[in-house]
């Protein structure tokens, strides 16, 4: 039986940068043999984050979040997938909205608060967490001002999921018309030919890391 990855697009653009790298992950797992599915998170239906209702914390429930809304399905395909792709743009400093509300379900779903055991998720799975900005690459790396968001997220997916690779993509294009917008900081010339020139490799990285998700 091939293993199950779930990859999901938390952005709201289901054709744009974070979908791309998202679905070109899935492909490479796919590619390795894996039954992959792609859910782009703003078409899923109605949800929200934690409700704080603590019902993951009962004996009956522990480390399932039971708030029953069109979120639970997708909780439920990433408990029994074998690997989750999970990709959100940078906006204001942190993930879309909507991938906060599912990050909120995720994690919170498995912290127990008990000191023998910190974790109610006994089954991991490998983690590709992708991340797009506006900002440069830079801004990712050591010392970067996004630095820490982002191995915050890695450490905690790597303790309540399983081990997860980042991928970042920095100053990436927004838009392909520019003259739309009154948009004076951005060389609209520089912004193509950067893209041409640096997107095709993070497409290809993301294929490798999908590719490799399934070696784990």
């Amino acid at each position: 039986m091939s293993k199950k990855i779930i990859a999901i697009n938390a952005s709201p653009r289901k054709n744009w940068n974070t979908a791309q790298l998202v679905r070109a992950a899935a492909e490479g797992a796919a590619e390795n043999g894996a039954d992959t599915e792609v859910i782009d998170l703003y078409t899923v239906g109605k949800y929200s984050g934690c409700i704080s209702c603590f019902g993951c914390k009962t004996e009956k429930h522990c480390g399932e979040c039971i708030c029953n809304d069109d979120l639970k399905p997708v909780l439920e395909k990433i408990r029994t997938a074998d690997g989750l792709i999970l990709g959100t743009p940078n906006y204001l400093g942190e993930g879309t909205a909507a991938f906060r509300a599912l990050y909120e379900r995720l994690i919170f779903q498995y912290i127990t608060y008990n000191t023998e055991h910190y974790s109610a998720n006994s089954r991991q799975i490998p983690v590709l967490f992708i991340m797009t900005s506006n900002a440069p690459d830079r801004a990712y790396e050591q010392g970067g001002f996004y630095h820490e968001l982002v191995r915050n997220y890695q450490n905690t997916l790597t303790r309540f999921i399983g081990k997860t690779e980042v991928l970042f993509a920095g100053d990436t294009l927004q838009v392909n018309d520019h003259s739309k917008y009154d948009w004076t900081m951005f060389d609209p010339v520089s912004k193509a030919k950067r893209h041409e020139a640096v997107f095709s490799e993070k497409l290809a990285q993301a294929r490798e890391l999908g590719r490799k998700i399934m070696e784990q």
